[in-house]
């Protein structure tokens, strides 16, 4: 006889959410016909997180992925308008990636896109139960245990 694998079920859990925010937040953006794929509506996000134009290699690194994936998806993003490679005032061999007008607009619209997503995505929780998720949420993503949120120690 098999023993229940709780971890195991709950770790298909997970995958399953995952997946379904992905499509969900995949079908606002593709509704929102901004011509971003999501791994450029990422790239958006993480440049403007930057407080001065970064370097190619920053993105990646904060990107986690080969440089070669940035270059592609930059290029992608400059044909739109939405970047633009600029000079490094220090040294004009380090070429620098930054947001135009038309890519702040569409990180707006791309922010519109991710809230409807949100709440899409959250409609069938009561709001104890999303500020139970948000806590839990919180404890997953910096992995240290939080502050009890109302639920059972052994449940």
């Amino acid at each position: 006889m098999t023993t229940p694998d709780p971890e195991g079920a709950l770790a298909e859990q997970l995958l399953r959410f995952t997946r379904r925010v992905h499509r969900i937040q995949k079908r606002h953006l593709e509704l929102s016909d901004l011509g971003v794929t999501p791994a450029q509506s990422r790239l958006l996000r993480t440049l403007a997180h930057f407080g001065a134009p970064p370097r190619m290699a920053d993105l990646a690194q904060r990107l986690e992925v080969v440089p070669r994936a940035v270059t592609t998806l930059v290029d992608g993003l400059e044909a739109n308008g939405m970047v633009r490679r600029v000079p490094d005032p220090t040294n004009r061999r380090v070429i620098r990636i930054e947001l135009t007008d038309e890519g702040r607009e569409t990180l707006r619209e791309l922010h519109r896109a991710r809230q409807s997503a949100a709440r899409e995505i959250l409609a069938p929780l009561t709001g104890l139960e999303r500020a139970v998720l948000g806590e839990l949420l919180d404890t997953l993503v910096d992995g240290t245990p939080s502050a009890p949120c109302g639920i059972p120690e052994n449940g």
